[in-house]
């Protein structure tokens, strides 16, 4: 049974409360985004509520966004190639090892080991 409000249309069903802070945080935005959707259609919303959703849907934003997305990438790019040179050093340590076993085991000696 769905609980009336004072004005006679019927109370939303409460969904029960999300398990983490991550998920809280959707929920709640999600409710705050319906209940602008109904301000704004009813007409009762207020200059602030209105100036949010004019400025979330202007060409700036939306550049600001598409910026930030490609800053994203950037940054992931550079984690992968830092790891990727990683790799590389090792298989060129690897790889000169692997020489060096193939010489007959004999390294260089330095100079500076003479005495």
């Amino acid at each position: 049974m769905v609980a009336k409000r004072d004005s006679g249309t019927p109370a939303p069903r409460r969904r029960r409360p999300a398990t983490t802070p991550e998920a809280r945080e959707q929920q709640l935005g999600s409710y705050a985004y319906d209940l602008a959707e109904k301000q704004l259609l009813d007409g009762t919303a207020s200059a602030q509520v209105q100036l949010h959703f004019i400025k979330a849907n202007s060409i700036r934003e939306q550049l600001e966004l598409e910026r930030l997305r490609k800053e994203n990438l950037l940054t992931e790019a550079k984690i992968a190639s830092a790891g990727q040179a990683d790799r590389m050093e090792a298989l060129l340590t690897d790889a000169m090892r692997a020489f060096t076993d193939y010489r007959g085991g004999f390294e260089e000696a330095d100079d500076d080991d003479d005495y």
